[in-house]
This record gives structure tokens, C-alpha cells and sequence, in this order.
């Protein structure tokens, strides 16, 4: 099975937002998450895939996820790149 540790992103005006997990579908999980059905710091906001890397074990996407959360520059430089949505 192959894992997946992402980050997500959204911007509403000037609030620029950043997400990160892992999960083992990547295309159902952003849907869920723009549904209002992911986590629920992600609900009521139109997300979009901003990075992602594949893992081949649960532990080492955790472990991954764990690291980009505090990684701020990593996810500062990701932020700086979200565009706004055309429905904002």
C-alpha cells in the first residue's frame, strides 16, 4: 500500500491557510475535505493539493506529516504561492 503526505491550501481574501496530512487516496481525501467532511480545521473552505509525497509505510507518512506541520518556512514558501479562487 502506498501512502501519501500532503498539503493543502486555501485562501479567502487575504487569509491564506495551509493544511497537512497523510492519506492512502489522495483524490478521495480532497474531496472530503471540500465537502466539510475532512478534518475539521479544513471545513468550510475550498482546499486545493499544494504539495505531496508518497510514503511506503503509515509510519513513515505520519512521522512526515508530523515534520512538515512544524516545518513554517517550508509551508510559508507553499502559502505564498496559493492563488485566490475565482468564487471568493
Amino acid at each position: 500500500m502506498i501512502f501519501f503526505v500532503y498539503v493543502l491550501g486555501s485562501q479567502r481574501k487575504n487569509d491564506r491557510r495551509t493544511y497537512v496530512g497523510w492519506t492512502t487516496d489522495m483524490d478521495r481525501r480532497i474531496r472530503q475535505h471540500n465537502a466539510g467532511r475532512g478534518a475539521k480545521s479544513t471545513r468550510g473552505r475550498k482546499w486545493i493539493l499544494l504539495y505531496c509525497e508518497r510514503r511506503k509505510t503509515k509510519r513513515e507518512a505520519m512521522s512526515r506529516e508530523w515534520h512538515l506541520k512544524r516545518d513554517r518556512k517550508f509551508r510559508g514558501v507553499l502559502r505564498a504561492k496559493i492563488r485566490p479562487s475565482r468564487y471568493d
